[in-house]
């Protein structure tokens, strides 16, 4: 009679702790959060007649998630040309918070070093441009009042200029992604 009261006892104890493992297990998938996801929306290059050109942008950056808010550090956003990708312009965002759900969208203008902005300047004339922007930051996720550690970030994306110097409008928006390879090229217009 007591070894069958032991039995059951240890039948109950493993049933409650399988229980809690999957009450934990929900919790977690529940509550672990979202990427942030960045999309470029807007490019415009000019080239004023006497300087050197400038590259006029707008990053949208998302939070889809409800229960974490997410802090940046400072962003680097770099504009990229040709096959060794020469960096055309860089620029930096300042570090800040993006709260839960939340959109946010980053316009600037940046300028360009007069070397690799010459052969995207004639490519742009020729409607072959394809110009890639590349980002690097940190970030940190804010759930219920918990900081988690910090996460590197590196994205990468390809962005088709039409002969007018601007992004073409084939897409909303073009994402960054993680991953480039998946890009591949974009179909650029060769006339």
């Amino acid at each position: 009679m007591m070894c069958e009261e032991g039995k059951s006892f240890y039948v109950w104890m493993l049933q409650v702790i399988c229980l809690l493992g999957l009450l934990v297990l929900c919790l977690w998938l529940s509550l672990r959060p979202n990427n942030p996801s960045f999309s470029i929306v807007l490019v415009a290059i000019d080239r004023p007649s006497n300087q050197n050109g400038t590259i006029f942008y707008s990053l949208e950056i998302d939070n889809p998630n409800k229960d974490s808010s997410i802090y940046y550090d400072n962003m680097i956003l770099s504009f990229l040309y040709g096959q060794q990708e020469d960096k055309v312009g860089e620029t930096t965002i300042g570090s800040f918070h993006q709260g839960t759900s939340k959109n946010r969208i980053v316009s600037d203008i940046v300028s360009c070093k007069p070397g690799p902005f010459k052969p995207l300047f004639n490519a742009i004339s020729n409607v072959t441009a394809e110009l890639k922007a590349s980002l690097t930051t940190r970030y940190r996720y804010k759930t219920w009042g918990i900081k988690s550690k910090f996460q590197r970030l590196l994205l990468k994306g390809i962005l088709p200029i039409d002969s007018n110097g601007k992004l073409s409008h084939k897409k909303k928006k073009y994402p960054l992604t993680r991953n480039p390879k998946k890009l591949g090229r974009s179909k650029v217009k060769k006339h």
